[in-house]
């Protein structure tokens, strides 16, 4: 199977958010998930959907994969659960979340996986990193720099490198 270009959302605001970030990329290359071509600052966000909780730290990866869409769905819930990720509510607090953003060009509805990301272009927390490696991506018609740019301001800074 020829490698296709996939996109990575990540967040995570439990412990050392950061280092929960980076864990989870060196895994998605250590494991053969993706071969990484390209990876976000680290973000520090607010809250989205749950209010009442911690920061998020986010970031964003771009990578080349021969995995299908449900074999990198699969993977990356691994990573997850390896990790220490744990069913919670939704938009709850975590521990590390990967969302996969795209899957080439590919589009994909079923209640198993929704790609894009169904949430992409509402969500400057993915956005922002996105933006970052990525401005011009099109998806669904529209840059990934134009969908930001559509978006309210605030809420989304790159991390102190030396915050936690």
């Amino acid at each position: 199977m020829t490698a296709t270009t996939v996109g990575f959302g990540l967040g995570s605001n439990i412990g050392d958010a950061p280092a929960n970030l980076r864990e989870a990329l060196r895994l998605l290359g250590a494991r053969d998930v993706a071969r990484l071509t390209a990876v976000s600052r680290i973000y520090r966000t607010a809250p989205w959907g749950e209010l009442d909780q911690r920061e998020f730290a986010n970031a964003c990866a771009i990578g080349e994969t021969s995995l299908t869409p449900y074999e990198l769905l699969a993977a990356v819930k691994t990573i997850e659960a390896d990790m220490g990720r744990e069913p919670t509510r939704r938009w709850g607090p975590r521990l590390i979340d990967i969302d996969i953003l795209f899957y080439g060009a590919e589009a994909i509805d079923d209640p198993e996986l929704t790609i894009p990301h169904k949430e992409l272009f509402a969500r400057r927390f993915v956005l922002a990193p996105l933006a970052e490696i990525a401005p011009e991506l099109a998806l669904g018609g529209v840059t990934v720099k134009e969908a930001l740019r559509r978006l309210e301001e605030g809420g989304v800074n790159v991390w102190d490198a030396g915050a936690t």
